[in-house]
């Protein structure tokens, strides 16, 4: 990830380690990473617990089924793992600016001092995009999507989802869109590391938007709306991700050396 500066010292150099001593900064990191994982399931244990968490997420469905009705568990263990896996899910979330601290941790020392700079910002913007993402599912997404589908359902048929299989479908929507969400981050590294310039990026708008559609196509269930609901961002992303590049690239280049004193003076 490293690039060379210009610099007649590389700061970098001396500061190789052993291998061995990656090994025991990769266990600390992960040992980090773990306990707040634990911190935030115990967190959200104690408030709002597994159940509340599953009321949470089941408001958009239930407000599209008969008043009084509940979500159903078919199989004989659902009631205990479903929570604990909305539980699990929900700590990953919670703890995501820290684990992708802890990631930023183990790489910075092979960073240059130009290239720390831009990490713990990008680290922030990503978090809040992938935050950005679910909410957007859970506010406005599975809304639109029940609306839709319950136009299609016949008056004699009353919509009873079994609860984990609405779980499993909403939690690959939250993924879904919380990764297509980071399409800012992507065009910006993408341009900070020279893999393609901003001008390219502009030209390959139109086959960006077919990606963008065909993407939607795959992680989004078969209706238009959901569809439409990943497609649309991910454009207004991308272009997001094209203006920041720009601000991005000029302010996080290596500091070319001070050429005016070692010339001599008039």
């Amino acid at each position: 990830m490293a690039e060379p500066t210009n610099n007649k010292e590389d700061e970098l150099a001396g500061t190789e380690q052993p291998f061995v001593q990656h090994l025991v900064e990769l266990r600390d990191r992960l040992l980090y990473c773990c306990y707040g994982l634990a911190v935030a399931a115990a967190v959200l244990a104690i408030w709002p617990g597994p159940s509340g968490l599953i009321d949470f997420i089941a408001i958009p469905i239930r407000a599209h089924m008969p008043e009084g009705a509940k979500l159903i568990a078919i199989g004989v263990f659902s009631p205990f793992f479903v929570p604990l896996k909305v539980l699990g899910m929900t700590a990953v979330l919670l703890a995501l600016p820290w684990l992708m601290y802890q990631i930023w941790m183990f790489v910075a020392p092979g960073l240059y001092s130009h290239e720390k700079r831009f990490a713990l910002p990008l680290i922030f913007f990503g978090s809040l995009l992938a935050y950005g993402g679910i909410a957007f599912v859970q506010f406005f997404v599975l809304d639109k999507m029940f609306t839709f589908i319950q136009r299609f359902a016949p008056p004699s048929v009353q919509a009873t989802p079994d609860i984990a299989s609405y779980v499993e479908a909403i939690l690959s929507l939250y993924i879904a869109f919380g990764v297509a969400f980071q399409v800012p981050i992507v065009v910006m590294l993408l341009v900070r590391f020279e893999m393609v310039t901003v001008e390219k990026l502009r030209s390959f708008r139109g086959y960006f938007i077919v990606i963008a559609f065909v993407v939607a196509a795959v992680l989004t269930p078969p209706d238009v709306v959901s569809q439409l609901a990943l497609a649309v961002p991910m454009c207004l992303l991308y272009e997001i991700g094209i203006i920041g590049a720009q601000y991005f690239v000029r302010h996080t280049k290596a500091k070319a050396p001070d050429e005016s004193a070692d010339s001599p003076a008039p």
